[in-house]
């Protein structure tokens, strides 16, 4: 999985799984532009930190359609191209259903699918049509069990990651003539930093043996899923899902 001489988009990256990718492309030799909305200061570091040179940090809103095309434009005006884009960022919201005024309902419906799909699919679009130019590329999306499983406190994050999941397999399908691979990793739950504080209290248990393993997965484990997605040679899997959760949810 060598990766030298391209580049990668990681959105969401100053952090948890975001940041495990980008470090895990930089260690295969890419070049990565490391994506942020307001943890400026943490996504400068990693930039910083990332073995190799030319990685840069990008700031964007990915919930608002100018900012980003605004992004993909800075990209590959910095890069010249893009090589793989990996859809990480996102916002999950515990809303239960029985806690919520109807505008309440709604406020949290537009924020939720605007940041985990609605901005996914332009950044999908704007990255496609780069790489059609290309013609190649991949597109790695980071959906959820929640997906398929469901998830009871937060409705609206569940659908728009199962809308990501075939917004990915329809775009498979478009985008399979460019030569342009469309997969999706769908993690369960990961021990990230904002993850700790409830893995560690006393629900931390509960969660850990949701899974055979007795335990969560590290970010690095979901980085491993999408570096493998993104290399060469598995042009044939577009269109993939692929569970990362442990066995904690299994499917067929």
């Amino acid at each position: 999985m060598d990766f030298s001489n391209k580049t990668i988009l990681v959105t969401g990256a100053a952090r948890g799984i975001g940041r495990a990718v980008a470090q895990a492309f930089a260690q295969r030799g890419g070049t990565v532009a490391v994506h942020y909305r307001t943890s400026g200061a943490e996504a400068q570091t990693l930039t910083r930190a990332l073995p190799g040179q030319a990685h840069a940090a990008f700031r964007a809103d990915v919930s608002d359609p100018a900012a980003c095309e605004k992004l993909i434009n800075e990209v590959v005006g910095r890069y010249g191209r893009l090589d793989v884009l990996v859809n990480n960022a996102g916002i999950y919201e515990v809303k239960p259903v029985k806690d919520l005024s109807y505008a309440a309902w709604q406020a949290t419906w537009k924020n939720t699918l605007d940041a985990n799909l609605v901005g996914p699919a332009n950044l999908c679009f704007l990255a496609a049509k780069a790489m059609m130019q290309q013609k190649s590329g991949h597109i790695i999306n980071i959906s959820s069990r929640g997906a398929f499983r469901g998830e009871p406190d937060a409705p609206a994050y569940g659908a728009a990651k199962a809308g990501l999941n075939q917004l990915s397999q329809s775009l498979a399908w478009a985008l399979a003539q460019y030569n342009i691979f469309v997969g999706v990793v769908a993690p369960g739950f990961v021990r990230t930093d904002m993850a700790a504080e409830l893995l560690d209290g006393p629900q931390g248990e509960a969660i850990r043996a949701q899974s055979p393993l007795k335990r969560a997965a590290t970010p690095e484990e979901i980085a491993e899923a999408v570096v493998r997605l993104a290399a060469d040679g598995m042009l044939y899997a577009t269109g993939c899902i692929l569970d990362v959760n442990g066995a904690s949810y299994l499917r067929s």
